[in-house]
């Protein structure tokens, strides 16, 4: 049956197309069912919800939107929850704690065991931006001493399916991660061999304090769908698996381009963050910019004597200003990306000055040539007349386009750089910020070049 004949159904009041979660028969994935309850209302979603199997209800839960999970844990009765809330594996059980607001974690860690409360509770405890709150601690550990029948006789009673019981982890009397044994290595040698005759030597291990921009790195560096998770003394304490990883990098890469499109990130998806919630995240930037574009009216006043003696240079603003906007938005694009794949560092700003300086360079000769062209050719074919002065005029232009895109250019990849630096986000260097500050500098740079070349002529 369809997902689209599953839901009509359940419109009904008709759940039975639901029981067959996980069987073969009637076969519906656990995501397919967060997707199916997630277009439903509110009410008919939370029945259909109690409608499974106790063991589905755990498995489509972590599936589930946060803002789905918080309804269906304040619309069910408590005894439900906790037993949904104890269920779950701790890398989704850690991911919705850390969620709620602080008056709601204090109720619903009621709901857990006094064990998986102690350990929410440690994990919840380390910064935001740490990979704790994604730990998974359904792992399995052996002695190295044993052999891969006595290994394989101990992971069939001890350990559970999980995604990540793929490998399995060695450690010392003391708990310290010695090595990691994917399972292909049991399947494929000898039972009589030990396992430290199987180890590689090589194990690759994320730090609990390590941020998730590391984590991220690390997988895409060495490949691996799990890495374990050790603290200071290396004492294994969970691991991270590929599938938590990957939502991370969508999280950070959403609130990388909202921060970039001059917005704070949204802490919810569009479509379900509050209008006045959505305003706020928006009005600050916008504010910061609004006053950032003052000055350029500011500018433009100094000006104001040469722009009454020569009128034609007003009609070239908009040209120039959007020029160097234009360029330090590419350049600021081009080096937060770099910076975010672990292309470029602080290290290299130097290199990065020299690279964009001469791209600027050429960029504003070309930009420059074709306007010094178009005010040649409109003058010559009688289109507009720039003035009898018409060469020095588009001079100006050449000149001013050429300095005007070189500093956006410098200023669009050195900022973010600066940010790094003392602490910030680089995509905080938003795309209208940096344009914002090229549009004030850039009137300063083509009134001064015009007050330079045109001189006794048109000033």
């Amino acid at each position: 049956m369809t997902i689209k004949g599953i839901r009509a159904k359940i419109l009904n009041n008709d759940f039975t197309a639901l029981f067959g979660l996980g069987a073969h028969k009637n076969f519906v994935h656990p995501n397919d069912v967060a997707v199916l309850i997630s277009s439903l209302p509110v009410d008919s979603g939370l029945r259909a919800f109690v409608s499974l199997p106790e063991q589905s209800q755990i498995i489509a839960f972590a599936y589930l939107s946060f803002d789905w999970q918080k309804e269906i844990v304040f619309g069910i009765k408590k005894e439900k929850a906790a037993g949904i809330l104890n269920g779950l594996p701790s890398d989704d059980r850690f991911d919705f704690f850390s969620r709620l607001r602080a008056n709601e974690q204090s109720i619903f860690l009621g709901y857990l065991t006094n064990e998986n409360r102690s350990e929410t509770q440690d994990f919840i405890g380390y910064p935001k931006t740490s990979i704790a709150r994604l730990v998974n601690t359904d792992f399995a550990t052996i002695k190295r001493e044993m052999t891969i029948e006595e290994t394989t006789v101990y992971l069939r009673q001890t350990l559970k399916d999980t995604e990540a019981a793929n490998v399995i982890y060695v450690v010392d009397e003391k708990g310290r991660l010695i090595d990691d044994v994917p399972i292909r290595r049991l399947i494929l040698n000898s039972p009589l061999r030990t396992i430290e005759s199987i180890l590689d030597g090589f194990c690759v291990s994320l730090n609990i304090n390590e941020t998730e921009e590391s984590a991220i790195h690390k997988f895409k560096e060495y490949d691996r769908e799990v890495l374990p998770i050790v603290n200071d003394d290396n004492i294994l304490l969970g691991v991270l698996t590929v599938d938590d990883v990957l939502d991370m990098a969508e999280q950070q890469n959403t609130e990388d381009i909202e921060k970039f499109g001059g917005l704070e990130a949204l802490d919810y998806p569009y479509v379900k963050t509050p209008f006045f919630s959505l305003i706020k995240k928006r009005a600050g930037w916008l504010i910061i910019l609004f006053l950032g574009e003052m000055l350029t009216a500011t500018a433009m006043g100094y000006f104001d004597t040469e722009i009454s003696k020569a009128v034609v240079l007003a009609l070239f603003i908009p040209l120039i200003i959007s020029s160097g906007g234009n360029s330090g938005s590419q350049a600021a694009t081009l080096i937060i990306r770099a910076m975010a794949l672990k292309e470029l560092n602080i290290k290299d700003w130097w290199y990065v000055m020299r690279r964009e300086f001469l791209s600027g360079l050429t960029l504003g000769i070309l930009l420059g040539s074709i306007g010094f062209l178009r005010i040649v050719l409109w003058q010559n074919l009688h289109w507009y007349n720039y003035t009898e002065h018409y060469l020095l005029v588009a001079a100006t232009i050449f000149f001013s386009l050429i300095g005007i895109v070189m500093w956006g250019t410098l200023s669009g990849s050195m900022i973010p750089i600066v940010l790094k630096k003392v602490g910030f986000d680089p995509a905080a260097s938003s795309a209208p910020f940096v344009a914002t500050l090229v549009d004030v500098t850039g009137l300063i740079i083509y009134f001064s070049i015009a007050n330079i070349l045109l001189k006794e002529t048109l000033l």
